[in-house]
């Protein structure tokens, strides 16, 4: 018969193996299941990868911000993270913006901001943009993108070749050729144009 520390030893070699078996098994049985996405597998030089980033900050008046991502990549001698599935919302008294993007940037220092690949911009106010890159400056509260735009408004449509909007004057221009067209409530056209 067995003395009784082998017995322990020999129940703790079993539970060992029985454990690592459950193990196995729910890694080959779950493998197609629990695979990562394949932006997931992306080798990256980050310093920290985070999922589900979500950051506030109060700006000045009554004004302030809400950035939430899926996932965070952290650069940090360069001052800058890298974000995946960005939405921000900027919150003001009288108005909020949304604006959501598929990757951006954040620089750590200013909180300047770039939101890339399928940007829309929906203000509270009625107001929507299209575009594939739009960028915050936070010192001067300035808007912009080089990149041709869409902007949707009450039965208007203006498209251009660049966006300059400074928050602070609520003076917005849009650049290049444009093309606007305008309807009545019901959706019939009302004129279209073109100019510089």
């Amino acid at each position: 018969m067995k003395s009784t520390p082998q017995r322990i030893s020999g129940l703790v070699l079993a539970g060992v193996a029985l454990f690592a078996l459950i193990v196995v098994g729910v890694l080959v049985v779950g493998k197609g299941r629990l695979a990562p996405k394949p932006e997931d597998l992306l080798p990256t030089k980050a310093d920290y990868r985070i999922k589900e980033v979500r950051l506030q900050e109060m700006g000045s008046g009554n004004a302030h911000w809400r950035l939430v991502a899926d996932q965070a990549e952290v650069f940090e001698r360069e001052g800058k993270t890298l974000l995946r599935r960005v939405k921000i919302t900027i919150e003001e008294p009288d108005r909020t913006w949304t604006v959501t993007g598929d990757e951006g940037d954040l620089t750590d220092a200013t909180k300047d901001v770039e939101i890339r690949k399928n940007v829309v911009l929906v203000g509270s106010d009625g107001l929507r943009l299209e575009t594939e890159t739009l960028r915050w400056q936070a010192k001067e509260r300035r808007v912009w993108t080089t990149d041709p735009v869409t902007i949707f408004r009450g039965g208007a449509i203006v498209k251009g070749r660049g966006l300059d909007a400074w928050m602070a004057d609520e003076r917005t221009q849009v650049k290049g050729r444009l093309r606007a067209t305008f309807s009545d409530h019901l959706g019939a056209p009302l004129a279209h144009g073109a100019g510089k």
